[in-house]
């Protein structure tokens, strides 16, 4: 740490609970009065160096006969503490000049008007000029600024804190194996030091990007909003400057940092330090602060302040502003961040389905727009940057998917939510449609009392042609399933089966003749031809086994449904009887309870 040692006489003062007296012997012509603190001195070593003090002498003096002048110095810039010190440069005694006092001593000389004009070397050019070498150093001059809080209306008219903020600035922008880094605070000495480069030939410690991180998040938020400003006109890569953010919030939003599941939320809300409505002006203040190209925060690092800010009830333009940049790279985000709690006083779901819904809309609206390229033309990158969006797009199918089966087994999620948000996804971006046959499957499963047209419609949001082999399996036995829906999962696994095997005889027909054109090599020839031969009939038999039992379930669900009709015309018939006689009967009541199929 800087230092510099002024005056050279002995200690000269003594306190006395809240009054300062001289030692010297000589009684006291004139008192000094800040606030509760009383400094009781000698008018000339004072009027030989404060010019403000010299005008309030000459202003008191009102009665010749009066020889004891007091005056008031409340306003002064750092209290009593900084006039402490003045007063012993006043008298030539001993003390020390650091980065934790030369902005208070430089704003009370000013303010006291302690100019050469009243004594060399007086207090405003020593202070002016140990503050240059302050600046030389970072660790100085981050506690330099930190101290500017004290004084700030003072600091701000010297022009001492927009000095250190460029200062700092300048050093965080610079390559960090020439920044004289705070290595310097325990006093070993690294090297030669000019103007905060190090040009000694000892070697320094290795540090990353992030090697300033730390230092400058005890600065105040004005003063870091200011510095992070600055690092940004500077230069400084993106990326490093959302990294210093995040690290601010994470230590002064301590909500954020207790918010990695459901059950955390009450207890989130617990906290007693820092207040809400700080942590709620700081996070709204890292938002705007925070780069807005894609992929420079971490998606999982936005939808945290997101949920935070749900939580701490920000401005509505913090909550639209943080949806939009998480919706601007969806793609990059997991299921588990995606499942933000629903805050609100009148919850109907569990999770908060409309926010996502949002961030869904924003990025297709960012996706249709990045696609809409010329048909004619396309260039090379053109090509890439269309490969990337379509890979994009079916991650965040993949996506919805996972979400829409997290989401629905809840019972409150209504049938037009499911609906809008399963056919917001486009067609083309699901190239397999197990997904979305699962949130289906779950969601019939936890809401039976779906109508049949219901059942029909929530089911049109899936391609049958792109199940699975597993998933068509499944979906033929699922009873929850519409009957059309089955017939046709049954259709297509057969019309699947019938190309695959016509294809896989295409191939061995080839194989088979360009075996025989090729000529054979005896015995061993024939034998494979043979064998191929059983292996190609064995085929063709497991074909035709598979036909009838497709065949035989096709002819069940028939007979399935000829019976239902059958036993619905009989009651139909039996109530007209039963009304004709004027008599009720048990099955025609019955038949006011609607059956579930």
């Amino acid at each position: 740490m800087a230092l510099l040692k002024l005056g050279s006489k002995s200690e000269a003062f003594c306190c006395e609970g809240q009054a300062w007296r001289c030692k010297s012997g000589l009684p006291s012509d004139i008192t000094i009065e800040i606030g509760e603190m009383s400094f009781y001195l000698h008018k000339f070593p004072l009027l030989s160096r404060s010019g403000l003090l010299e005008k309030l002498m000459n202003d008191s003096r009102k009665d010749d006969d009066i020889s004891l002048c007091v005056i008031q110095l409340s306003e002064i810039p750092g209290g009593a503490k900084a006039f402490e010190l003045v007063a012993k440069f006043c008298y030539g005694v001993r003390f020390e000049l650091t980065p934790l006092n030369v902005v208070a001593l430089r704003c009370a000389s000013e303010y006291l008007q302690m100019t050469d004009e009243y004594g060399e070397e007086n207090l405003v050019s020593q202070t002016e000029s140990f503050l240059n070498d302050v600046f030389s150093n970072w660790t100085d001059t981050i506690k330099a600024l930190e101290t500017c809080e004290e004084v700030l209306s003072y600091a701000e008219e010297l022009h001492i804190v927009s000095r250190c903020i460029n200062s700092l600035a300048m050093k965080a922008c610079s390559d960090s194996k020439l920044v004289n880094w705070p290595v310097m605070e325990n006093g070993n000495d690294s090297g030669d030091v000019w103007n905060g480069i190090s040009t000694g030939s000892k070697t320094q410690p290795m540090m990353t990007d992030d090697w300033w991180y730390e230092d400058v998040s005890f600065l105040s938020l004005p003063l870091y909003k200011r510095l992070i400003q600055a690092v940004e006109a500077g230069g400084m890569r993106a990326g490093n400057i959302s990294g210093a953010l995040v690290f601010y919030a994470k230590k002064y939003v301590p909500l954020m940092n207790r918010q990695s599941s459901f059950k955390d939320v009450t207890h989130a809300k617990s906290g007693s330090t820092p207040s809400e409505a700080d942590q709620r002006a700081l996070l709204e203040e890292i938002v705007e602060l925070l780069p807005k190209q894609k992929g420079v925060t971490e998606t999982r690092f936005l939808l945290r302040l997101l949920r935070t800010a749900m939580m701490l009830q920000a401005s509505p333009s913090c909550r639209v502003n943080l949806e939009g940049r998480v919706g601007l790279q969806l793609d990059q985000a997991i299921l588990d961040d995606l499942l933000i709690p629903n805050i609100g006083y009148t919850v109907e779901t569990l999770y908060d389905i409309d926010c996502f819904q949002r961030i869904l809309d924003h990025f297709l609206l960012i996706d249709q727009a990045s696609a809409a390229v010329s048909p004619c033309i396309m260039e090379e990158n053109q090509l890439i940057e269309g490969t990337q969006s379509l890979a994009s797009i079916t991650r965040v199918a993949n996506l919805v998917d996972s979400y829409l089966a997290e989401v629905a087994p809840d019972v409150n999620f209504k049938f037009p939510k499911f609906q809008t948000l399963a056919s917001a996804i486009p067609e083309y971006a699901r190239p397999v449609s197990d997904g979305i046959y699962r949130a289906i499957d779950i969601y019939l499963k936890a809401h039976p009392w779906l109508t049949d047209i219901e059942r029909e419609q929530i089911c049109r949001l899936m391609n049958c042609q792109k199940l699975s082999l597993e998933a068509s399996t499944h979906a033929a036995q699922n009873e929850r399933l519409p009957l059309r829906v089955i017939v046709q999962v049954l259709f297509f696994e057969q019309l699947r089966l019938r190309t695959s095997i016509s294809g896989w005889f295409f191939v061995s027909e080839n194989l088979e003749n360009s075996q025989n054109v090729s000529g054979a090599n005896g015995q061993h020839g024939d034998n494979g031809t043979r064998g191929r031969g059983r292996s190609v009939e064995d085929m063709r038999e497991r074909v035709s086994e598979l036909e009838k039992e497709c065949n035989n379930m096709k002819e069940e669900f028939q007979k399935t449904v000829k019976t239902k009709r059958r036993w619905s015309i009989f009651f139909r018939r039996k109530s007209q009887c039963n009304s004709k006689s004027g008599k009720p009967s048990e099955d025609a009541t019955s038949q006011n309870v609607p059956s579930k199929v």
